[in-house]
């Protein structure tokens, strides 16, 4: 099987070194790619990642059996309808069914619908629909624009103004807002891979939203994660595919829109249990990283049966017991303002499968030189018998690369790995 990833981020990066992991994929090929993924794989120029028959025509003349999708952009675009129109198999969901992520108010209803336990929401479309919710819902308050905006359009706050004021923003853009009450207790995000009608959850995994120790700063795209969690109940996967994975799939297939490809269920466990904060139509980004270095079934057998609808014929999913821990080393001025172009010395090479970098915002300068491109630069992938150790080896792997003025959290994954994160009961 010859496979093509869309994408150019640490997350397709971990997904072309899984598919190159799996005896039968012969090659895998990546559009655009980066210099990471270059080391490893073909990389092909694609400007558009959102042109659909640009995607197809790709696959097309490469002679692809499967195309993977990685970010949501593409996804609500289109782009897996137009390569599966070109008779060639692709992992991601329809235009129509991305909509799960591309809009929250959507998803909202279909969890209405599907009887899916979530927070309480409050859609709005004005400044003083706006204030009426947050007084509703009281703090802390969370406001989320409607729209795709990179894992960034959400903000959480005990200020009633900075609530309004980016509420203001996302009005501003022409968009709507939800508005939710508040979850309490440990998030967690878990993967389900699904045809449109059986669910494959994978591994759950817990991922670091703020941009400093201890849950500080402004909100990011995601400063690292870990895997597994000895934390979390024993049944919080059966029961998250029985009471929400399992019915947001079933209700999207009675409504004519089957949803295929990558459910990633982003929860909070409260004291009440499990509760959707919110769905997206593709792996999630650090989380992949750590939940594909612990994965041992094939991933081009896995995909490829959710692209043709036969995952139910599958064998059951195969892990390895260790641990999985990655940190993201993050730019100067990230998430405000990425300072790029800097070089970066340190991050060539392989590694070995207990401790590696996947590159997401790195390029290559006119003199051939690794260099900063992004917010988001490097993931440092660190694999041990426990987390303790996966820790000590992502974080040596961080230690060994420069780059100016960097940085990122030293304490992904340390509560759970020191034993004092614990689920809240009623």
């Amino acid at each position: 099987m010859r496979a093509l990833v869309i994408g150019s981020g640490a997350r397709e990066h971990a997904i072309v070194r899984g598919l190159l992991g799996d005896p039968d994929v012969t090659q895998v090929d990546a559009a655009p790619g980066n210099p990471g993924i270059a080391a490893v794989a073909e990389c092909h120029p694609l400007p558009d990642l959102t042109d659909g028959a640009a995607v197809a025509d790709l696959a097309r003349s490469l002679g692809s059996d499967l195309v993977v999708v990685g970010p949501e952009a593409p996804l609500v675009a289109g782009v897996a309808d137009a390569v599966r129109d070109a008779g060639i198999a692709a992992f991601g969901p329809s235009a129509e069914a991305a909509q799960l992520e591309g809009s929250k108010a959507f998803a909202k209803e279909i969890m209405a619908a599907a009887d899916v336990p979530t927070a309480r929401s409050y859609v709005c479309a004005d400044a003083d629909e706006a204030r009426a919710a947050l007084g509703a819902t009281g703090a802390p308050y969370v406001v989320k624009d409607d729209g795709l905006a990179a894992g960034k359009g959400v903000v959480v706050t005990d200020s009633l103004d900075a609530a309004l004021e980016h509420a203001a923003g996302c009005f501003a853009g022409g968009g709507t807002i939800v508005i939710e009450e508040f979850l309490s207790g440990p998030e967690v995000s878990l993967f389900c891979i699904t045809d449109g009608a059986t669910v494959r959850p994978l591994a759950p995994a817990q991922d670091f939203k703020r941009a400093r120790d201890g849950d500080e700063g402004p909100n990011t795209g995601g400063m690292g994660a870990y895997s597994p969690l000895p934390w979390a109940p024993d049944d919080l996967v059966d029961d998250v595919v029985a009471r929400i994975a399992q019915p947001t799939i079933d209700e999207m297939r009675r409504r004519g829109t089957p949803f295929a490809g990558v459910l990633y269920v982003g929860l909070a466990l409260t004291p009440a249990g499990p509760r959707v904060i919110e769905f997206n139509a593709r792996f999630g980004d650090p989380e992949t990283q750590v939940v594909l270095a612990r994965l041992r079934t094939p991933l081009g057998a896995l995909l490829r049966a959710a692209a043709d609808g036969t995952l139910e014929d599958l064998p059951p999913l195969v892990w390895q017991d260790d641990a999985a821990v990655t940190v993201v080393i993050a730019s100067e001025g990230y998430p405000a303002a990425p300072r790029t172009g800097d070089v970066i010395s340190g991050a060539d090479g392989e590694g070995s499968d207990a401790a590696y970098l996947l590159h997401a915002g790195t390029a290559r300068d006119d003199a051939g030189s690794l260099v900063s491109s992004g917010g988001r630069v490097l993931s440092a992938v660190g694999v041990g018998t426990d987390l303790a150790a996966a820790r000590a080896a992502a974080y040596e792997v961080v230690a060994g690369v420069q780059l100016r003025g960097s940085h990122h959290r030293t304490d992904i994954a340390q509560a759970a790995a020191d034993g004092t994160l614990t689920v809240p009961t009623a």
